[in-house]
């Protein structure tokens, strides 16, 4: 399940984001504004989103069955990935859309209650300004010294980074429709009012870009955090005592890490011997990482600078090397 914090900043944005799509959508009804119209439609596909999110949340939290063994950590990326197709979508390409209708029939914004979308405009970029305060104090909870930009590439659980992401679109969006709004009842020129509904499109459009690649990576297979990589050398090599002959590891979800070693042993040592060493190196582990859940270690001879290579396909190579450790992310 998504964490309290994510969760907390979930249920914060579809609050908002459900209560200003009404909002927007009255107002689109009560003077033809095709970036009304635009914001509305954005606000409920970031509703949807945060719905989704929490499915994931909920579906990712159950326990692990005979068909998949690891689990099901990986849902919330799943979701989160049709996020981003949900974003583009119906939020990207509708903009787009009606932008397109716009520029080729402009009209100016009809009827008595102009004043309309700029209330709802101004009250809903109060209302998306205290759901993305939420976001971004449930994200320095667990952001540690990370820039925005690392944090939003690196992060292993998806929902922060995704309600992060949609709420500074929405602030952005909101900007847009209201110069387009506020242009076009200055001027009396729908295309305005065209320009600001592209604008939106664009934007979304390029968000939901940025987290298909993102949540791509994690669907693909990461690796565990530097940080945490180094937590994990560090507790297998015992100062010193375990030599690592190779290491692997890969996020099964947001909590949950596989670690996958060859470590030496000793040609004197008995069988009884090496599966206490094992084990005692798997509680070290748990202890330094709490998040490596499921663990697999090989008691292997070192040989010194003759080195199994796998990596490159070949099980059976060999190379002239010295141990070697995964790499992850800084």
């Amino acid at each position: 399940m998504a964490t309290s914090g994510g969760t907390k900043a979930i249920v914060a944005a579809l609050a908002a984001n459900l209560t200003i799509a009404v909002l927007k959508f009255v107002a689109f009804a009560l003077t033809r504004s095709s970036s009304m119209l635009a914001e509305a439609i954005h606000s409920l596909a970031d509703s949807g989103n945060q719905i989704l999110l929490l499915v994931g949340g909920k579906r990712a939290a159950r326990q692990a069955s005979p068909e998949h063994p690891f689990g099901y950590g990986r849902e919330r990326y799943i979701y989160a990935f049709i996020v981003s197709i949900v974003l583009f979508s119906v939020g990207g390409l509708f903009a787009l859309y009606e932008a397109f209708q716009k520029f080729r029939e402009p009209h100016a914004i009809e009827g008595r209650f102009w004043w309309v979308p700029l209330a709802v405009l101004i009250g809903a970029l109060v209302a998306e300004s205290f759901s993305l305060r939420t976001a971004i104090i449930e994200s320095n909870h667990v952001r540690g010294t990370q820039s925005w930009v690392q944090f939003v590439r690196k992060a292993k659980s998806p929902e922060l980074p995704v309600i992060l992401l949609e709420d500074i679109g929405a602030l952005l969006g909101l900007v847009f429709a209201l110069v387009g709004v506020s242009m076009t009842l200055l001027t009396g020129d729908g295309l305005w009012d065209a320009a600001g509904t592209a604008m939106i499109g664009v934007l979304l459009v390029a968000i939901a870009v940025v987290l298909a690649l993102e949540t791509k990576s994690l669907l693909l297979g990461e690796a565990a955090s530097g940080k945490d990589l180094r937590k994990i050398e560090a507790a297998l090599a015992n100062n010193g005592a375990t030599t690592i002959i190779h290491l692997k590891t890969l996020h099964l979800g947001p909590e949950e890490i596989l670690v996958a070693a060859k470590i030496s042993v000793e040609h004197q040592e008995t069988g009884r011997e090496i599966a206490e060493e094992i084990n005692a190196a798997e509680e070290r582990i748990r202890a330094a990482v709490p998040a490596a859940t499921v663990i697999y270690l090989e008691p292997d001879l070192y040989r010194g600078d003759r080195l199994r290579v796998e990596a490159s396909g070949d099980a059976g190579a060999e190379a002239s090397a010295a141990p070697t450790h995964a790499q992850g992310e800084e």
